[in-house]
């Protein structure tokens, strides 16, 4: 991992590798791809991977990782296992890859290289879009548990439990393929 990446070791955080294969090793790549996913998964602290294949006349991959804590990811990217595959890739790749790391909310509107910030107005439409189904679904999901577990009925703890759903939800499941859905809309002028 690049020495100037400061992370803090207790948060979630989203990374983003960006790869750029010859087109004569993508092949070889993909399959490189096929070996380091699987390996990636099986790091401490994994919570998904998403690739991002190259389309229209883009030749970079994306790889979105999603760690539980920052601590993890460290562990992962300096890791034994990662350098020997690296080191195994990198006479396919067109340029170093390039590591991004973003915790929270930051990586929902965070646009690829090639596309300008999404305008505050559509950021907010998009989240309000997407936060404003799940504060009504989620509270009617969580009533029979309320029932069977009368202490999920006290509003701090009922108010904290559907915040932390919505924001997991938000965070890991909705936002990473929402804006992807979107981003023709949310990043044209």
């Amino acid at each position: 991992m690049a020495p100037s990446i400061s992370i803090n070791t207790n948060s979630a955080v989203t990374t983003i590798i960006v790869q750029r294969p010859y087109k004569q090793q993508v092949q070889a790549y993909e399959n490189w791809l096929r070996e380091i996913v699987p390996q990636a998964q099986a790091a401490t602290g994994h919570r998904g991977v998403n690739v991002i294949r190259p389309h229209g006349q883009n030749d970079e991959y994306t790889i979105v990782l999603h760690f539980d804590s920052e601590a993890n990811l460290r562990d992962w990217l300096e890791s034994d296992t990662r350098k020997q595959l690296i080191d195994k890739v990198r006479p396919m790749l067109n340029e170093a890859e390039k590591i991004d790391i973003r915790t929270g909310l930051e990586f929902w509107f965070t646009p690829p290289r090639s596309h300008k910030v999404a305008p505050p107005y559509k950021q907010f439409l998009i989240t309000l879009s997407a936060i404003f189904p799940l504060s009504f679904l989620i509270p009617q999901l969580l009533a029979p548990l309320t029932l069977s577990l009368p202490f999920l009925a006290i509003p701090l703890i009922r108010a904290f439990l559907t915040s932390l759903i919505i924001v997991g939800l938000m965070t890991f499941v909705i936002m990473p393929r929402y804006v992807r859905l979107v981003a023709r809309w949310l990043y044209q002028s």
